[in-house]
């Protein structure tokens, strides 16, 4: 139990349900901020399996190599919060699935490794009016100060620099991925506490 909160904002982040497309370095690691912070509803999707190149950044350890990460990300939540009520899905999200899939969601956070993917989301949901948390250009190294918060609309934050994307010789690494998540954990928690984001 997170004892730095009142009464009243334990009841809002235990009954808030926030679903979170895509369990890799920022699904992952937002989830983890996100409980750790007082959310007990996720709805998480991967199709993935943990591999070698995903434990610079993602919240997965090596005696997890092969396993779903929906599976192991479930066992590592629940050794911080064993009381969750966690809807872990196996799936490949895609136009045709997402809207029911996050369709009794408050927030959705959107934690997709490719352009498209990121597209679909926002494409689906944004119709539904739902609030979205997004994320883009985090590879590489060092310029912390360039991960920016950037309202994309009254329902849709991003969060990045918006340009730095995977590729060219420019990895992802847990430094730079690590800041976004957080900075979509938190964006989540300020909504659902209406602070200011």
């Amino acid at each position: 139990m997170n004892t730095y909160l009142t009464e009243n904002e334990r009841r809002i982040l235990e009954g808030a349900r926030i679903g979170i497309a895509g369990a890799g370095g920022l699904g992952s690691n937002c989830a983890v901020h996100l409980v750790r912070a007082g959310v007990r509803r996720l709805v998480i999707c991967d199709f993935d399996v943990v591999n070698e190149s995903n434990l610079n950044r993602q919240f997965y350890f090596r005696d997890q190599l092969g396993r779903k990460k929906v599976d192991a990300l479930e066992e590592n939540l629940r050794r911080i919060e064993p009381d969750l009520d966690l809807d872990m899905r196996d799936l490949r999200l895609d136009s045709g699935n997402i809207s029911a899939v996050f369709a009794d969601c408050d927030i959705v956070v959107e934690a997709f490794d490719s352009a498209d993917a990121k597209i679909m989301l926002l494409q689906s949901l944004m119709p539904m009016g739902k609030r979205l948390v997004t994320a883009s250009g985090l590879a590489g190294w060092g310029r912390s100060g360039e991960i920016v918060l950037r309202r994309m609309g009254p329902n849709v934050i991003a969060i990045g620099d918006g340009t730095t994307s995977v590729g060219n010789g420019i990895a992802p690494h847990s430094p730079r991925v690590g800041i976004a998540a957080a900075m979509e954990a938190n964006t989540v928690i300020a909504w659902l506490l209406d602070r200011p984001v």
